[in-house]
């Protein structure tokens, strides 16, 4: 039997044993109690209260603007439609780069405040000091390498990293770091295939791609791209599981002509 299966709460320690049994991982963010009472139901392993909030739930063109009051507020809808997921949150751009006691106390609010399980830094070697003192309070930290959408200014472009040797070099210098800090899985974005397979096998936390190929531990996506809800992102890792954005248009294109047509409410339908 699947340890997945097995289990009725998903942990650090659970997510390390799918690993060893050779089990992938399943992760989709999400942002608010409906959704993750149904992804919950549906047995998915995580949830990522992703930064990506900044983008499919409040319009920003980046995940910069986000804030920690406001990923906190979203963690603890989510946080509360949940039994059995871990649930991750993202630290926000501006509240762990540069400077670690930040870093910790705005780590410790998630997991006050939100009652979140672990918190997801973007960054290597430039965030180890942030990495360390937030592990030190005994907080779970899930790693993020790769493309680092946090970054974009400094890459100028969503395009694959770690194409060239040095670059790749890099990732797997900082994959090894973040293992051996205590970083209990990590995050790889939109790298090649080959090379997130062969971090995979050089590390022994979970390793879960998006945009990383099949040679990882796991997969994550935004939920609204899978569900078809946000149209406007197509990237060649992407698969839609469905078409939402014109189901619940269509849904209240016939709500609206019920009411113009006085058909809703009917008989049955009023005290």
């Amino acid at each position: 039997m699947s340890v997945h299966k097995e289990v009725k709460k998903i942990t650090t320690h659970v997510l390390q044993e799918m690993k060893r049994n050779g089990e992938k991982i399943s992760m989709l963010t999400a942002y608010d109690y409906s959704m993750a009472r149904i992804l919950d139901d549906a047995g998915i392993d995580v949830m990522l209260v992703g930064d990506s909030a900044a983008n499919v739930m409040h319009g920003h063109e980046t995940t910069l603007p986000i804030t920690l009051d406001q990923i906190i507020d979203h963690a603890s809808g989510v946080i509360r439609g949940v039994e059995r997921a871990l649930i991750v949150v993202d630290l926000p751009f501006g509240f762990y780069q540069g400077n670690s006691r930040v870093a910790l106390d705005s780590a410790i609010r998630i997991m006050k405040e939100a009652e979140a399980h672990a918190v997801k830094l973007e960054g290597g070697f430039q965030i180890k000091e942030s990495i360390d003192r937030i592990l030190s309070a005994g907080i779970p930290v899930m790693g993020h390498l790769g493309l680092t959408p946090q970054s974009i200014y400094k890459f100028g472009t969503y395009v694959v990293r770690a194409k060239e040797e040095e670059e790749a070099k890099q990732l797997i210098e900082d994959a090894l770091m973040l293992e051996k800090s205590g970083c209990f899985a990590m995050v790889l974005e939109k790298i090649p295939a080959k090379l997130a397979s062969q971090v995979a096998q050089d590390v022994s936390i979970p390793i879960i791609g998006i945009g990383a190929g099949g040679g990882v531990d796991g997969q994550v996506l935004v939920l609204h791209d899978v569900l078809g809800i946000n149209k406007d992102f197509s990237p060649r890792f992407l698969r839609r599981y469905a078409n939402l954005y014109e189901e619940i248009k269509g849904a209240v294109q016939n709500y609206i002509s019920d009411v113009k047509a006085q058909e809703f409410p009917n008989e049955k339908e009023q005290y």
